[in-house]
């Protein structure tokens, strides 16, 4: 018998718990990493297209990691994976920790990128096992199972946002060096906990054994991660790069610029967990929630679109109503993202929920790598508005994308793995 069945209520909040919690840690870090990284190279003269080339590995390696990582975690337990993604990071810190102002650009630019993959590597890896879990320890109560997945989607946002502050004041206090070290040692006290209170073998069961097994996902999985790509694309297009670098050059400070960022990432999360409450439910988990994530996706279409209109027309004040409306974006794609987060555990069959998270969220780190990739090149060929269109016309093909969403889940590619 498979250990990824149903868990006990109170084991199962047990270490639903503990695995938030764990995450929480990581993701904390991981927010602190990109200011980290995006604030000291700018200070040391990157353009914007050699910033967003820093992040390319990050996201890249990430693609392969959520793939591998799923299968992984199915083979060998969401346990072990999460402690694997976390002794990831460490070592990527480490990496990073070398760079010395003495190298030329070249090398610095090259061992950054191959650090920043590392940790890439690592957060997929704790995403994947982390949101497996959350299926394991939900089990099949949809209405649970859309609470749990929006906490913990929403919490860790809002950790990602504090990560922000964090990374920004452990610069100024520490220095690059010293605050990758920090963090390093704060990750090992967590990894302590999750190897001493997580049952080792927890979310094991038997896993695809070939790729056109691993692949072979059933209609709702599959266009959720296309829908996915191009979601997480329209919000890197503006957020990595073009609108910190946009604010900067129209006056504001590094202290606004990233206090901004992590209040939209905090705020965002805080309507991530509560997104629930914005979506009517069904007894099936489909019926309801699927219409809700097309009317959700065409309201967030809007948003950028109007915004580049403005821009367009030369609307007066760009540096402060560019933000606000951003700011309405970030409640519009909270509720998205939620939304999509429960669908595709909803359609995900629970044998090997990893392997199908997995590819979910590989989907998720190909939107966010072009995304960037876009954000650095369409803000030097059109500013800031070059970003707005580029958004808008992606979230179009999202919305798109969701009117095929089927209406009932579809067991047969599961079935049919397992025969």
């Amino acid at each position: 018998m498979s250990s990824s069945a149903a868990v006990p209520s109170s084991s199962g909040t047990r270490n639903y718990a503990i695995v938030t919690a764990a995450y929480w840690g990581f993701t904390l870090t991981d927010g602190a990493l990109r200011m980290l990284v995006l604030l000291h190279f700018f200070r040391l003269g990157y353009s914007p297209f050699t910033l967003a080339f820093l992040f390319l590995l990050y996201e890249a390696a990430g693609i392969g990691a959520n793939l591998i990582g799923g299968w992984l975690a199915t083979r060998f337990g969401i346990a072990r994976m999460l402690a694997v993604g976390l002794t990831t990071q460490i070592a990527g810190f480490l990496l990073l920790s070398v760079v010395s102002p003495a190298w030329s650009a070249a090398l610095s630019v090259a061992w950054v990128v191959a650090a920043q993959g590392v940790c890439g590597v690592a957060k997929d890896l704790t995403k994947t096992a982390s949101k497996s879990a959350i299926k394991l320890t939900a089990g099949e109560a949809s209405g649970r199972l859309f609470k749990w997945v929006a906490f913990f989607t929403g919490s860790k946002n809002a950790m990602k946002g504090f990560g922000f502050f964090l990374g920004g004041l452990l610069l100024e206090a520490l220095g690059f060096r010293g605050a990758l070290w920090a963090m390093a040692a704060a990750l090992a006290v967590i990894l302590a906990g999750v190897l001493l209170s997580l049952p080792p073998m927890m979310g094991r069961a038997k896993a695809s054994k070939s790729a056109r097994e691993l692949f072979s996902k059933n209609r709702g999985v599959n266009l959720m991660a296309a829908a996915r790509v191009f979601l997480f694309g329209a919000r890197d297009v503006w957020f990595v790069v073009g609108l910190p670098v946009f604010l900067y050059a129209s006056g504001w400070t590094f202290t606004m610029v990233g206090g901004f960022l992590a209040a939209w990432t905090i705020g965002y999360g805080v309507v991530q967990a509560a997104a629930p409450a914005f979506v009517r439910r069904s007894a099936d988990g489909l019926s309801a929630e699927v219409p809700a994530a097309r009317a959700w996706s065409l309201a967030l279409t809007a948003v950028p679109a109007v915004l580049a209109a403005m821009m367009i027309a030369g609307v007066p004040a760009p540096e402060f109503f560019v933000p606000a409306g951003l700011c309405v974006f970030g409640v519009l794609f909270a509720v998205n993202s939620s939304v999509h987060s429960y669908l595709v555990l909803a359609y995900a069959g629970s044998e090997k929920a990893a392997e199908d998270v997995g590819f979910y969220y590989a989907a998720n780190a190909a939107g966010r790598f072009g995304g960037i990739l876009l954000s650095g090149l369409l803000y030097e060929l059109a500013g800031v508005t070059g970003c707005l269109i580029g958004a808008s016309t992606l979230l179009a093909v999202c919305w798109a994308i969701t009117l095929a969403l089927p209406l009932r889940r579809d067991h047969s590619t599961v079935a049919g793995a397992a025969a």
